[in-house]
């Protein structure tokens, strides 16, 4: 009763031929790209020098800052008397 009936003798399916319109679109090869180990090294040395220039500036601004705070006192007192 629920059992799909199928047909004797089935048909095949009819022919099909490809044409260009139905061929999909070529696809361009994509490019590869090629980093040598000169250039990976030139960025992480220069990524490295850049860091130890961040380092120095930020030690000089804390440096001066300290002894910014250090005269300032050294001066305060000195008014104070």
């Amino acid at each position: 009763m629920f059992l799909p009936k199928y047909p004797d003798s089935p048909t095949p399916p009819p022919a099909y031929r490809h044409t260009v319109a139905d061929q999909a679109p070529a696809r361009r090869p994509v490019p590869q790209i090629s980093v040598s180990t000169g250039a990976v090294a030139a960025v992480l040395v220069g990524g490295v020098v850049l860091t130890a220039l961040l380092a120095a500036v930020a030690v000089t601004a804390v440096s001066v800052a300290v002894a910014a705070v250090v005269l300032r006192s050294m001066l305060r007192d000195q008014h104070r008397r």
